[in-house]
């Protein structure tokens, strides 16, 4: 059966098709009868208008490119319901792409947005600050991501300082022996720079091993090296090399999956969790709030930082923003201080102190469940 075109709608309704465009763009040049007739024409027909036949006549397409780049990573379902809030109030339709998921036909998501013509983009992954450019568009970074643009908006968790509230929790537990597990990207590197200030702070050695990507499977790898139980598929070695003498006692790791695959290391090395090793997360992601889980760990509301983006990108579309600039810094990178320590259990966010217009930063906030306790008295040698 064919579907009916903007002709059929105005044929129905007894007006021209720029008429019915202007229904379409809720344009206020429209009487109210004729609004009506158009209206009814579009039920009675169940026409659908094309989003790209929009753009290609110049108008808005109502769609929103949102690029990530991890469909595993659970931290992606409460931001996207955030970004569905706020973005959906305005009538904006979202298209999600995995930066990595076709990366090998060698096309870049945001092009393929480009092509789409979406009328913004949410960059809640690594992108390319060229590709940003050329896409023309309005843009806002979610997260701590690397993105080669100026001007463009972070709304983000300061992330630095959930490294050190993950690790000072250990810390207050009576652990010294607190190894990280790490993985590529810059909010990786946010979350363990925080490690490494807060174990400086406590006056201990750092001990790090980074997975070769930042999934359970890798992390269970590189930990086993922490555990005495194998070297491991990470980049990490084994632990008389690593800075400790004795297995440590307690593991920060920079998501929450990657924390699951620590507990399968430790549990493989005969180690119980948390009597004899402690373990703490980042993302406060459904899969840390598994009863069987139970897994202590750093929340940066995701879904709140998925309004605030959504928010932020209507603002932009409101001024009749275009694309940003390029730059060869990172946009990504979030100025934070002590202050949002000292803010962590609350909700309260601010001006993001040296970023594009717009940017905000979130206090991030520990969430206790059973993966933490206070240190064993005798942690098991390697």
């Amino acid at each position: 059966m064919r579907r009916p075109t903007i002709y059929d709608v105005a044929e129905r309704a007894g007006v021209s098709k720029s008429l019915v465009s202007l229904v379409l763009r809720d344009s206020p040049k429209v009487s109210a009868e004729k609004r009506e007739a158009v209206l009814a024409a579009i039920s009675e027909l169940d026409y659908t208008p094309s989003r790209l036949a929009a753009g290609l006549a110049g108008t808005r397409t109502r769609s929103v490119g949102v690029v990530i780049d991890d469909f595993s990573n659970l931290w992606f379902v409460d931001a996207l319901a955030g970004l569905r809030a706020s973005l959906g109030r305005e009538g904006y339709a979202l298209s999600v792409a995995d930066a990595h998921l076709n990366a090998h036909l060698g096309v870049d998501p945001i092009d393929a947005f480009r092509a789409l013509r979406v009328d913004g983009l949410v960059l809640a992954g690594e992108a390319s600050g060229d590709a940003v450019q050329r896409a023309g568009v309005p843009a806002v970074v979610l997260g701590i991501r690397a993105v080669g643009a100026a001007d463009v908006p972070v709304i983000a968790s300061d992330e630095v300082a959930g490294g050190r509230i993950a690790t000072r929790h250990l810390v207050e537990l009576g652990h010294r022996t607190i190894a990280c597990i790490s993985g590529p990207g810059a909010s990786a590197a946010a979350r363990e720079t925080g490690y490494r200030e807060a174990m400086a702070d406590a006056g201990l050695a750092p001990s790090i091993v980074h997975a070769d990507v930042n999934e359970e499977r890798a992390a269970r790898a590189a930990a086993s090296a922490l555990f005495g139980v194998g070297s491991g598929s990470g980049s990490g070695e084994a632990l008389p090399r690593a800075g400790f003498r004795e297995a440590p006692t307690a593991v920060f790791a920079v998501n929450d999956p990657m924390a699951v695959g620590a507990i399968a290391a430790a549990r493989a090395a005969g180690l119980a969790v948390p009597s004899r090793v402690s373990v703490v997360g980042y993302d406060d992601s459904p899969l840390a709030a598994y009863g069987i889980v139970s897994l202590t760990t750093i929340s940066g509301d995701p879904r709140e930082l998925g309004e605030r983006a959504g928010e932020a990108l209507l603002a932009l579309l409101a001024d009749g923003s275009r694309g940003p600039a390029t730059s060869g810094g990172d946009a990504g990178a979030v100025a934070e201080d002590d202050a949002g320590v000292e803010r962590a259990c609350g909700r309260s966010a601010d001006e993001v102190t040296g970023s594009p217009v717009g940017s905000r930063t979130f206090a991030p906030r520990l969430v206790v469940r059973g993966s933490t306790a206070p240190c064993a008295p005798s942690p098991r040698p390697v």
